[in-house]
């Protein structure tokens, strides 16, 4: 059959939820389109009921995800990075396609982004080297501290980077040990939609990534209130938005990532995305463990070590 007489095949986005594809609760959608207006794709629309149980697929991953070695979970990201390697092509156009640019500055993007993937894959077993050690005190005690994750984290992901932001934003949570629960960019989600299924290919266990799309506001007010997500990274908010989240993120004490003066007003589009990441976002969400242990006495002569 000659390709002209094909008939199409067009690709129906689902959101990601504790490593399954399903569409939204309530079976709405709303039209993506790209930079010129023209209609790419039905992307869901997730409600309320679909944040709510992202945050149950999160919370039981957690345990399994946060308790594998810090060298396991860093072989786990760099496997992503491959699958990622190997569908380029794909996300290239979607990123072109969502945020207007040609291809060979989509291109550069996507490099961009599957080389931040791996290099927040090679932090996992090194965090703990930079936020932990051994602390002196005036006593016959070894006092130690030691980065642990926070839990459950609700990301707002960046509005205009649709695929390096993105990655900027959940490679660090989940590198140490937490779970996310994302909200993809509203207007452009379809890269974040298409990491799902990479991240479904991969070693990454079902339920450490949850990716949502539709309205940010509308599905960060209950993962801001919700008593069992920990923490809440701002950045894909707008400045008033992220001043209610904030509000209802103190209801229990969670921790908040506030966006970065240049991402304030939401539309993040003057952030340098391609600058240096450093490793704030690696710490944002690690809680400080300090073990006390007395030293005790060798021989007997009393000596400690």
């Amino acid at each position: 059959m000659s390709e002209q007489n094909r008939l199409g095949v067009f690709k129906t986005y689902k959101l990601y939820v504790g490593g399954k594809f399903p569409r939204s609760e309530s079976g709405r959608v709303y039209e993506v389109s790209d930079s010129k207006g023209q209609w790419l794709a039905n992307a869901p629309q997730s409600s309320r009921k679909d944040a709510r149980d992202a945050v149950v697929a999160a919370r039981k991953a957690f345990g399994g995800w946060s308790g594998a070695t810090a060298y396991n979970r860093g072989q786990v990201l760099y496997r992503v990075a491959e699958m990622l390697e190997g569908r380029k092509e794909q996300f290239v156009r979607e990123v072109a396609a969502s945020e207007g640019l040609s291809k060979s500055k989509a291109a550069a993007v996507v490099d961009a982004a599957i080389d931040r993937w791996v290099w927040y894959a090679g932090w996992t077993d090194k965090i703990g080297q930079i936020s932990g050690g051994a602390n002196p005190v005036a006593g016959p005690f070894f006092n130690l501290s030691t980065p642990e994750p926070t839990g459950v984290v609700a990301v707002l992901a960046p509005q205009a980077s649709s695929f390096l932001g993105l990655v900027s934003v959940i490679a660090p949570v989940i590198a140490t040990g937490n779970t996310a629960v994302v909200i993809a960019s509203a207007d452009a989600p379809l890269p974040a939609l298409s990491l799902g299924e990479v991240l479904a290919t991969s070693d990454v266990p079902g339920g450490v990534v949850n990716i949502l799309s539709g309205a940010t506001a509308e599905l960060a007010a209950p993962l801001a209130a919700h008593q069992d997500v920990n923490a809440i990274d701002l950045t894909g908010a707008g400045a008033e938005l992220a001043k209610e989240l904030e509000i209802a993120a103190a209801d229990n004490l969670k921790r908040v990532l506030r966006p970065l003066p240049a991402e304030a007003d939401g539309s993040d589009a003057s952030t340098d995305w391609l600058a240096a990441p450093g490793t704030h976002r690696l710490t944002a969400f690690l809680e400080t463990k300090t073990v006390w242990h007395p030293t005790g006495a060798l021989g007997a002569s009393g000596s400690s070590y």
